[in-house]
């Protein structure tokens, strides 16, 4: 029986769901980009659709700034933002190529938006105009803020740190741990590291401090893989989300699979029931009590099932006794 509360929320995305996010200081407002060209505003405890706008073609990524204010980039290569107040959208600039992944630094006020035209450019929200372009060297894939830092993941398994307040450099210049192609990375929220996922079921551990010390923390991990027949499916880890509190974290397999782990430890905490098809993108709410779990089929594979599984965005309640790490006294 399954206790936990979970529910699909209506008026799902109509193509592949390429990330959900929850809006800063809520459990209520999440944000979800799709394929299908829109970005949509979900208030997931009355559980219906609040706003909508389109681009002119898939949507990879979104973000919040604040409460009331969406940002989205996708294969239109063009930044928007929404004002969900107003209902009134504007478009903020352009990318030579497609945008993958659009975030927002707090502590300087910026949106980042990071594309394969192998460019991170920084906005300033209030004009809104572009404050730079930086070149990656490479097709970026996945980016995470880390307070006043943020770290870009590329093709060719690179890795770099910047940090936002001076951006005439690269902090660091680094080469993913993991041996296949760069999923996803997400920062700690104590900031001290990220974590990074593979196409390859593999999940690795790094620290930004690059003391001997601390680097000989780092380490990785084998995940969604499935033994079948005496044979090993490996499947791509394709969502990461931390817990805001805990500094625990979920990941999103294609094998179906939402696992949460206690880095630190180096544990499995739970492994939620298996869903229907692909995990594509995970976001905790801002206290960490609701995960948002998008489930979409993948392209993975050269024979599309039939039918296609269908699009869906669940709301699941977690307790602490799946993400709080077990040595914590339950004081």
């Amino acid at each position: 029986m399954k206790s936990q509360i979970e529910y699909k929320l209506k008026s799902a995305p109509e193509d592949a769901i390429s990330s959900v996010k929850f809006g800063p200081n809520t459990n209520q407002f999440l944000l979800a980009s799709s394929w299908d060209g829109n970005v949509r505003l979900y208030d997931v405890l009355a559980n219906n659709l609040r706003h909508k706008y389109s681009h002119d073609a898939a949507v990879l990524d979104c973000c919040f700034t604040d409460a009331v204010h969406a940002y989205s980039g996708g294969l239109d290569a063009t930044l928007k933002s929404f004002d969900f107040n107003a209902t009134k959208e504007s478009t903020v600039g352009t990318h030579a190529g497609p945008i993958k992944c659009v975030d927002y630094c707090s502590e300087v006020n910026a949106i980042l938006s990071g594309s394969w035209d192998h460019h991170v450019k920084i906005w300033d929200p209030r004009t809104p105009m572009c404050n730079g372009t930086y070149n990656q060297g490479e097709r970026v894939y996945t980016m995470s803020v880390c307070g006043d830092k943020f770290i870009v993941g590329t093709a060719l398994r690179k890795i770099l740190v910047w940090d936002i307040r001076n951006m005439a450099y690269t902090m660091q210049k680094r080469e993913s741990n993991l041996k296949y192609q760069t999923r996803a990375i997400k920062c700690f929220p104590n900031k001290q590291g990220y974590v990074l996922s593979s196409i390859e079921g593999r999940v690795a551990v790094d620290y930004l401090d690059t003391h001997p010390d601390v680097q000989k923390k780092k380490y990785a991990f084998k995940c969604h893989r499935i033994k079948e027949d005496g044979m090993e499916k490996i499947y791509p880890v394709n969502a990461i989300s931390f817990h805001p509190a805990y500094n625990t974290f979920a990941t999103g397999g294609s094998d179906g699979y939402v696992n949460i782990w206690d880095g630190f430890n180096k544990k499995r905490l739970c492994q939620f029931h298996q869903y229907h098809t692909s995990i594509t993108s995970l976001s905790f709410s801002h206290n960490g009590a609701v995960l948002a779990i998008a489930c979409s089929y993948f392209l993975g594979e050269e024979n599309l099932p039939d039918p296609m599984p269908e699009d869906v965005i669940y709301i699941r309640t977690v307790t602490d006794q799946e993400t709080k790490p077990k040595y914590v006294s339950q004081g």
